[in-house]
């Protein structure tokens, strides 16, 4: 019932491919980075050590973790209710570790909960470490699966000649395999990219100055505190700042993303099209429908569909990559609810992959209608052969094949062979071109 009165469909018809995300996108999941955030900061600051800290007892680190890492979703809504006192998420945070600290009886150390942050300090390491956790766990993950069918798929059809098509219309032919191999190639160019890239943090009080640690405490290197509080979580911080990240180095992120998306958007259209020719088949699922008015129809609609939610998901990211970046001076709040969003994307991501995983799997190659198409069209071997009568000297071969080929009539075996032989080369020039056929005539 849940899903069948969720306004998204990410939560709704396609919560099973999507749920995974939960556990770094959802309002609960948000609180436990906050909450782990938090956590981490109290303990670092007892690590340095902070004078009135030297005497916390460090066995509780593996409680106070226990914190945020068995945080319970009645736990979260506390949260949630101390949230409609104080009408501020991270300082109901705060409010709800302390209440934990007194349970623990170390109430005393309370105040170094939240010492010398803002809020932002908490939301802009929570945020791009959830992030960065459901790339490395979830989406990463799934694009690799996809990039590893792609390239098993172009092994299985390396030798397979297919005849190309520039502007729409016949051209050199190629092999199937090798133009699966494009999007592979393109795709793992891409993740090279991503993987070079940072996930940034902000960690510097009010304005990003850490006006509030200096004054406290002046004897403190407190920026290279906060390089190395942000590095512990895998993040690398930003510097200066206002009071939140700048979020250019998420903005390249979202847009590495973007590309790797519309890559897959481009092998979906060209699949979809592979098979409008007929050069692939779809195995028949058992049970399914095609279309509720023609029983014989067998639709692509796997590659549709994620051809629909890629589209769906490089709009969101074209979003965030040009909206975070533009605050008013030293803050305004509209990253707060866009930044919400990031798992949004990725949820589209994950749908796609599923269709895409389950469309590439009913792929039937259709080597006789390739081979059918190679057939009805010799004249793509004009190409080859003005090519080698060039090498030979023969006078205008661009003008003379361009006179054969675009008669308008159709150009078949025989009217090539009939053409080799007019010419004025040698016999073995002749057999050069004799050799030159549709399915030859592939490249490397």
């Amino acid at each position: 019932m849940e899903q069948l009165l969720a306004v998204s469909p990410i939560d709704g018809r396609y919560a099973a491919k999507t749920r995974i995300l939960g556990q770094y996108f959802s309002e609960y999941a948000l609180i436990k980075y906050r909450v782990r955030v938090e956590i981490e900061y109290f303990i670092a600051l007892c690590e340095l050590p902070l004078p009135q800290l030297s005497g916390f007892d460090k066995s509780l680190y593996g409680t106070l973790r226990d914190l945020w890492k068995e945080l319970t979703p009645e736990q979260a809504q506390r949260v949630k209710e101390i949230e409609k006192t104080t009408n501020h998420d991270v300082k109901a945070v705060e409010y709800f570790i302390k209440e934990r600290f007194k349970e623990l009886g170390i109430s005393r150390f309370g105040e170094f909960i939240h010492f010398g942050l803002t809020s932002q300090d908490i939301n802009n390491t929570a945020q791009p470490l959830m992030f960065k956790e459901a790339m490395e766990a979830v989406w990463l993950p799934a694009l690799r699966e996809i990039v590893d069918i792609l390239e098993a798929d172009a092994q299985a059809w390396k030798d397979i000649p297919m005849l190309a098509k520039t502007h729409g219309q016949p051209a050199s032919p190629t092999r199937v395999g090798k133009e699966f191999m494009v999007f592979v190639a393109r795709l793992r160019e891409q993740m090279r990219q991503l993987d070079g890239l940072t996930y940034p943090a902000k960690f510097g009080g009010a304005t990003g100055n850490m006006n509030a640690h200096k004054v406290a405490y002046p004897e403190i290197d407190w920026p290279a505190f906060a390089d190395r509080f942000t590095a512990s979580l895998g993040l690398q911080r930003s510097r200066p700042t206002t009071q939140i990240e700048h979020y250019d180095n998420l903005a390249a992120l979202f847009d590495c993303i973007r590309r790797i998306n519309t890559i897959l958007i481009d092998l979906c259209r060209d699949v979809w099209t592979y098979i409008s020719m007929e050069y692939f088949r779809q195995r028949v699922v058992a049970g399914e429908v095609g279309s509720s008015a023609m029983p014989h129809k067998v639709n692509p609609i796997d590659f549709e569909n994620a051809e629909g939610n890629l589209g769906m998901a490089d709009a969101v990211l074209t979003f965030l990559s040009m909206k975070l970046p533009v605050s008013r001076l030293q803050r305004d709040l509209t990253d707060s609810t866009v930044q919400r969003n990031i798992g949004v994307p990725l949820a589209h991501g994950m749908i796609a992959f599923a269709s895409l995983k389950k469309g590439l799997g009913k792929l039937i190659l259709n080597e006789a209608a390739l081979r059918a198409d190679l057939e009805r069209n010799w004249a793509v071997v004009a190409e080859g052969i003005q090519t080698i009568l060039r090498r030979e000297g023969y006078p205008n071969p661009y003008e003379t094949l361009k006179a054969l080929t675009r008669t308008g009539a159709g150009i078949d075996a025989k009217i090539i062979a009939d053409f080799i032989e007019t010419l004025d080369v040698s016999e073995a020039v002749k057999e050069e071109l004799r050799a030159i056929t549709p399915w030859t005539y592939t490249g490397f």
